[in-house]
């Protein structure tokens, strides 16, 4: 059988942020009835193999990059695993093997800086060499400067999670399990998830309005989070969530979690009661925050 040719659309895609989005949406309008829409990206990141004193923290693991590019609009995701023999190849056998053999490219969308093999020597040029159709899509800008995954996990290591969440067009969330802490927040009227997280960029330590989902359920938690050290009971670093309006059991369930705004830093009280206000004070504004936010900012989780 004749494999239907496709729009493949090659990059990391850390993120799946608006400039992705963009990619994706070129690849659809590029589409013939019948083509589908590859997304092809890599794993690990090339910066891990290459570069790896300067390799990123990733925003986004490869399965929920994968699930990601799913549900926005990539009929195929094609995961390749970089390594140095990968890197290795010359920009002619990338186009050769990957686009066109393995993946009966007829089309391929990219970015303004996509560059391909073995010392970047491929780009725009080299695809239509090789008789391909290449488009190119323009960055994309937002609040004056271009997105992008690293203008995004600056924002995160200082908190500014909405300005992240403009960029995503979601909520950057991290997934992970909850497991058992010490079960201070419950003898306080404040019982609380805490997470093992994936290995995922977090914001800075502070408290958060968050949203979540756990894994099976349609349902949207609201809540507040900590991340940080708790210096008040010397409990050590944690990311733990207490969600509004919820009785259950999470332990041991996966969820995500979604950073919506910023309510303050991590700080030190004179004991117990004065935390204990505080948190009544954050839930307070936490719940304020979420009433006013655009709840599709969170559709992804």
């Amino acid at each position: 059988m004749t494999l239907p040719r496709a729009i493949v659309a090659p990059g990391n895609y850390d993120g799946v942020h608006l400039g992705h989005r963009a990619l994706l949406a070129t690849a659809r309008d590029a589409a013939r009835p019948g083509e589908p829409v590859t997304v092809l990206t890599f794993d690990p990141h090339p910066a891990v193999v290459l570069s790896p004193l300067r390799a990123p923290t990733p925003l986004t693991l490869i399965a929920r990059r994968e699930a990601l590019l799913r549900r926005l609009g990539a009929d195929v995701v094609e995961v390749v695993r970089f390594d140095k023999g990968f890197a290795a190849q010359s920009a002619e056998a990338f186009v050769a093997d990957v686009l066109v053999r393995r993946l009966h490219a007829r089309a391929v969308v990219v970015g303004p800086d996509f560059r391909f093999g073995k010392g970047r020597t491929g780009g725009v040029a080299t695809l239509r060499e090789a008789g391909l159709e290449a488009r190119e899509v323009a960055p994309v800008e937002h609040d004056g400067a271009v997105v992008s995954s690293t203008r995004i996990r600056g924002a995160l290591r200082e908190g500014h999670v909405e300005d992240a969440a403009r960029w995503l067009g979601r909520v950057h969330d991290v997934g992970g399990t909850v497991v058992r802490g010490d079960g201070r927040g419950r003898t306080i009227g404040v019982p609380t998830a805490n997470l093992a997280c994936e290995p995922v960029l977090l914001p800075a330590d502070g408290v958060y309005a968050v949203v979540a989902r756990v894994a099976g359920d349609d349902a949207v938690l609201r809540g507040v989070a900590n991340l940080g050290v708790r210096p008040t009971v010397g409990a050590g670093r944690s990311v733990e969530a207490h969600f509004f309006d919820f009785e259950g059991d999470l332990y041991d369930r996966d969820l995500r979690l979604g950073f919506v705004t910023r309510l303050r830093g991590e700080q030190r009280f004179d004991g117990l009661p004065a935390l204990t206000r505080q948190i009544a004070l954050d839930a307070a504004r936490a719940r304020a925050d979420l009433d006013a936010a655009h709840r599709e900012s969170w559709s992804l989780l």
